[in-house]
């Protein structure tokens, strides 16, 4: 589709503007608009500066990071099914901060986002390592799925183990994911994350294009593989990581969004990154309009509302790919 970026980013700035209407306070598009603007009602402007626009912001920082962190590694493992927590780092970005609320380093600023990031980052390494001496895509998968299993075992021995109840729902909660009370330093404090995955991923799109062809002819044609692997996985770890430091437990994003845009971009993972990148933000910004419009699902986390949308759509992609076989 030639022109599915324009439209993407068109609709990403229609559902940023419609994301900043709703909410306890009631604004009109006039208010909201002059309070973006630094001018009007100085309530309004702290609603919708300090309130409302950052945690838009972060819902779609954070859905475009998994998302093209999902297309990355669905390209390089050539698996539909293939998303961020499949390598573990998921996992490990989420014990990183929950170890953080074990042990009480809540209090200092950024302590736990830092964290989640911290964690991302060991994940991201050891598996970049791996990806080196690793010559077959689908160990890679194994060993992040058994990397995966264990850090879900640590976390249970933290939950069972958490010295008191507001700490267990403190762990819990981070865990389920969630965008609400962010700031803009939030989103600044994982933009090096953020910033270095972009381009780690962005510059293993003609590798990912390459493999598209299998592995060996792609080597034959002078695809260094193992740089490549290493670009891709430490790309979508580090996204990965920047997006659980601002926003918890995301599910189902990095593989909904990529799913959709995959044949719209000719079946080409290179040319599916920020395609991938924009519709995950769209969708978790509008995961997050359910939240914030829907009274059903007020209490509910945004983590929690992207699985209940996602999981079914996974379970119709799997079946999918098990009728092709």
């Amino acid at each position: 589709m030639k022109h599915l970026t324009p439209i993407l980013v068109s609709a990403s700035l229609l559902l940023l503007a419609v994301s900043l209407l709703p909410g306890p306070a009631e604004l009109s598009a006039w208010q909201v608009i002059t309070a973006l603007l630094g001018q009007g009602d100085a309530q309004a402007r702290i609603i919708v500066q300090e309130i409302r626009l950052p945690r838009s912001l972060a819902a779609f920082v954070t859905g475009a990071a998994l998302a093209m962190a999902g297309a990355t590694l669905q390209g390089l493992l050539r698996n539909p099914l293939a998303e961020p927590g499949v390598l573990g780092v998921t996992a490990a970005a989420i014990f990183g901060a929950t170890l953080a609320l074990y042990f009480g380093f809540a209090a200092p600023l950024f302590a736990v986002p830092a964290s989640a990031a911290l964690g991302a980052l060991a994940a991201t390494l050891l598996i970049s390592f791996a990806a080196i001496s690793i010559k077959r895509t689908s160990t890679l998968i194994l060993f992040g799925i058994g990397l995966s299993s264990f850090i879900g075992a640590l976390m249970s021995v933290l939950l069972v183990l958490s010295p008191t109840p507001f700490t267990l729902a403190e762990m819990v909660n981070w865990s389920f994911g969630s965008v609400a009370n962010r700031s803009l330093q939030d989103i600044l404090f994982a933009s090096p994350f953020l910033i270095a995955g972009t381009i780690l991923c962005l510059l293993s799109g003609r590798g990912l294009t390459f493999l598209t062809l299998g592995e060996e002819i792609a080597s034959v044609s002078g695809l260094d593989i193992r740089r490549h692997r290493l670009l891709a996985v430490g790309g979508a770890g580090l996204l990965t990581g920047g997006a659980v430091a601002i926003a918890g437990g995301i599910g189902f994003v990095g593989i909904v969004a990529p799913h959709i845009v995959r044949p719209l971009t000719g079946h080409d993972p290179g040319r599916s990154l920020v395609p991938s990148a924009l519709l995950g933000g769209c969708l978790l910004l509008l995961a997050d309009l359910l939240l914030k419009t829907v009274p059903l699902f007020g209490a509910l986390r945004l983590g929690v509302i992207a699985s209940l949308i996602g999981a079914p759509v996974f379970v119709w992609i799997a079946l999918q790919e098990g009728r092709h076989r």
